[in-house]
Formats: structure tokens, sequence, C-alpha cells
């Protein structure tokens, strides 16, 4: 059968597709949907990088003993590793035009790639509510300083938030929707327009802090704490690799739906330049501005303030206005790209004839809202771990089936039959599914104790779970080939 691959941005023959399988979200993009340059893509990862959870990323690493440098050079490190399957994933997107459920299928088959792609999903379901509760929070905070605190009440039962709170987290969530009814284009609009701004509202923050401060304060000259004579001398290594993969989760959920958005990509120049350029340097700068900043608060207040809404309350006058809309533009433009789109195809995958993106968004914006993000935000840097022991092994065998078994090569139209060559056993192809599960496994022990359903486990299996994506990323990618080649071997020897 002849690579169907779409050169000219032509669509496959739909003859003999199963009208189950796809719709027109779904199908690959036309050459007219595949206009986003190296500067949309940039322009949308700068949007997604920042956001108030990334701000705080870098607070957790010097919580956790790191001076500033140290923080951020383990950020930009991993946003360097997590760039690499981000671009390599991006490929087929780009190539084929196809969305990150459709690409699943040639590794776990039609019906099989619905568990990945709902996984993926949840994941995402977390993450919008976490930033739809942030950015709510943005609201509730600068609107309740702006009125003299007439917003603060006692908390409402079962929610555990206040009135005020709950009516800014719903109406935050209601711009979601707005955007989610408008499309992809809506999206890639926002994120390509508010990027030059979101930069300059960093810089401005720096300089604001630089000037206020007469220089950026002790924070920045405060030794390791893992340095000769200081508390924790030599466990950096101890909390070097753990923080690492914690840091590497933090977008290894992209690295999986890149796809979603790279098949808009004029050219793979463009989906490697624009990734590039938009994701590892401005994670470390904005790694950098959120040390540099908190650091001046210490000399400006007193205390280190990590909370940009703390910041921007204690900031007074204008900048509270200035601060609100730049904290709303932010937050939306992260959830939007990062959170909404994924889930929305995965959704859409369960029943691609009934569900189409538009409503797969709504269900996301459902769950989201029904996930307590207030509870679940508290708990981000074990949840960030967590899931990179999920997402991990979906990429190493989303890699392995691509570049080592289909040499990059897909059969598009079969894709979207229930009987094609990627079919498997009645639509499933077990050699996925069974990778994953072996991907997974020696990362629960590990995660047990992590969500706190265990007292305890081996050493062995606690370093392995510090190491939890690129774990389950070799492992469920080596179980994959061989059991890919295993059931070969079988199906030939059976005919």
């Amino acid at each position: 059968m002849a690579d169907t691959h779409l050169n000219a941005g032509e669509r496959p023959d739909l003859t003999g597709l199963d009208p189950a399988l796809y719709n027109e979200d779904q199908l690959p993009t036309t050459a007219a949907e595949r206009n986003w340059s190296w500067v949309s893509i940039a322009a949308l990862w700068v949007g997604m990088v920042v956001c108030i959870p990334a701000y705080l990323l870098a607070s957790y690493l010097i919580d956790a003993g790191m001076s500033w440098d140290q923080a951020v050079a383990t950020i930009l490190l991993a946003n360097a590793i997590v760039l690499i399957p981000m671009v390599l994933v991006g490929h087929a997107g780009t190539k084929y035009g196809i969305p990150f459920p459709v690409l699943l299928r040639s590794s776990f088959g039609p019906a099989g790639a619905k568990i990945p792609a709902v996984a993926r999903g949840i994941v995402a379901c977390g993450w919008f509510g976490i930033q739809t509760w942030v950015g709510g929070s943005a609201i509730y905070v600068i609107l309740n300083t702006l009125m003299g605190g007439a917003l603060a009440s006692d908390p409402l039962p079962i929610l555990g938030i206040s009135a005020g709170e709950f009516v800014c987290f719903v109406a935050f969530w209601a711009l979601h929707v707005y955007f989610i009814k408008n499309g992809t284009e809506a999206i890639r609009w926002l994120e390509t327009y508010a990027a030059p701004f979101l930069l300059a509202m960093g810089l401005a923050l720096l300089y604001w802090a630089y000037a206020n401060a007469g220089g950026f304060g002790a924070m920045l000259s405060t030794p390791s704490a893992f340095d000769v004579g200081q508390p924790r001398e030599g466990e950096f290594w101890q909390v070097f690799w753990p923080s690492l993969t914690g840091m590497i989760g933090f977008w290894a959920t992209l690295a999986l739906n890149i796809p979603d958005f790279t098949r808009h990509a004029r050219s793979q120049k463009d989906q490697f330049i624009g990734q590039l350029i938009g994701l590892p340097l401005p994670m470390a700068l904005f790694a950098f501005i959120a040390s540099a900043v908190t650091s001046a608060t210490v000399v400006i207040y007193g205390e280190a303030i990590w909370d940009p809404i703390q910041l921007a309350e204690r900031m007074g006058g204008a900048s509270i206005l200035i601060a609100l809309f730049a904290l709303i533009v932010a937050t939306l433009t992260t959830n939007l790209a990062a959170n909404v789109v994924a889930p929305a195809h995965g959704f859409a995958n369960l029943a691609p004839s009934k569900i189409n993106l538009k409503r797969g968004g709504y269900i996301t914006a459902g769950i989201g809202l029904v996930m307590f993000p207030w509870v679940l935000v508290n708990h981000i840097v074990g949840w960030l771990l967590a899931y990179s022991a999920l997402l991990g092994p979906i990429a190493g065998i989303m890699l392995a089936d691509y570049y080592l078994l289909r040499k990059t090569r897909l059969q598009v139209a079969d894709l979207f039959k229930s009987d094609g060559i990627y079919a498997g056993r009645n639509g499933t192809n077990w050699a996925g599914v069974l990778a994953l599960i072996i991907g997974i496994l020696p990362n629960v022990p590990g995660f047990l104790v992590g969500v706190g359903l265990s007292d305890g486990t081996s050493d062995f299996f606690a370093t392995i779970y510090t190491y939890a994506w690129f774990v389950g990323l070799f492992v469920s990618g080596g179980a994959y080939l061989l059991l890919s080649r295993l059931m070969a071997r079988r199906v030939s020897q059976s005919a």
C-alpha cells in the first residue's frame, strides 16, 4: 500500500474509512489549515510558559535547598530534555497532519488508543482545574483588595472556599468556555498576540524589583544548602534527580499531544525552531525572573513573596489592575493550549462520530470544574511526579513505534479503519497495551508511597520512582518492540 502522507495537505480518500473513527476535527489537516509558522509555535509556547505554576517552580527547588542558579539550571535542563520527545513526537503531527489520539492508533489500535488518550485527558483536566482555580484566585484576591475586603466570607459547606472565591473561579471558568466555543484558531490568535505582552510584563516586573530593591537582594547570593559547611552538605543529588523528574513532568503532558498543534505547522523546520525557541529558554528566563523578584521582595517588604498574586496585592495602586489583567491573560493562554486541546481530542476519540473537538472541550471544562482543584493545587509537586510515571511509558511506546518500528512511515487511511493494518485484535494492539502496563509497574510501589496508600517500599523501588519518567519511557519502549516482534512472529506462524 502506498504511503499516504499528505505532501500537498490533501486528505486521504474517505472511501472505506470507518465513520465511527473520525470526525472533521480528527481528519488530517489540509494545506489551508497548515499556516502556523515557527513564530506561531514559539508564541504558543511563550503563552503556555508564562503562568503562575511555572513562576512557582523555582520556589519549590529553592525551598528544597537549591541556590537560585541551581534551580534555574535544573529547570533549563529538564526542559531541554523534554524538548527531545516534544520535537520527535511533533514530527508525526507535521508530516501527517493528525492529532494525538489518531497517532496513538498506530501503536495501540483504534480501540486500544482510547486508554492512553483518556489517561492523558484526565491529567489535563486536573491541570485545567488547577490553572482555572489559580486564575480565579488572582481575580478574587485583587478584587477583594480593591473593595476593601468586602468579598471575604466564611467557607461554604462541602466546597471549603468562600462564595466570593467560588464566583471568581466560575467566572474565569466561563471565560475558558467562550474560547472553547470559538475553536483552535481563536486560541492561536490569543497566543500570538499575548506572547509579546506577557514577555514585556515579565521584564517590567524584573525592572520594578531591581529599581525598588536597589538590586536583586541577598537571596541571589545565598549559597546552596548542599554546599560544604551548609545544613544539607553532600545531599544535592538526592534532591536533584526527583526534582529533575518533576520538572520534566511539568511539560511531559505536551510531549505526548504536541501533534495536536504541530499538525498545523507549515514545515518540520517551523515546528522544530518554534519549539526550540519557545520552550527551554523562556522557562529558564521565567524561573530567573521569579527568583530575582522574590529575592528583591525580601528587601522591599521584609519577607520572601513567591506567589505573584500576593505580590500584586502588596504592590497596591494601579499595579493591582495591571497585574490582574496580566495574570488573567497568562493563565488563560496556558490553560487553553496546554489543558483544553489535548483532553478535548482525547474525549472526542471515545466516540468521534458523536463528540467533536468543541464538545470534548466542554467535557474537559465540566470535569475540571468538579475536581476540587483548590485541594489538588496543594499537592502539585507529588502530582507532577506521579503522572510522569504514567506519561513516560506512553511516550516511550509512541517513539518506539513511530521511529524504530514504522521508520516514520504511516498509512494514514488505515488509522481510520477498524479493520486496517493497525487494528490488532478486535481494534486493540495488545503489544501497546501490555507495554504500557509493563512500563508503569516499576513505579507503582513508589507511587503508592507518594500518595499515602503505602507506608514504605524498598530502597530499590524508591530510587526507581525518583526517575519515574525515564524508567517508564525506556522500559515501555523496549517492551513494546519486543512484544511487537513476538506477536508478529506468532501471527506469521499461525498463517
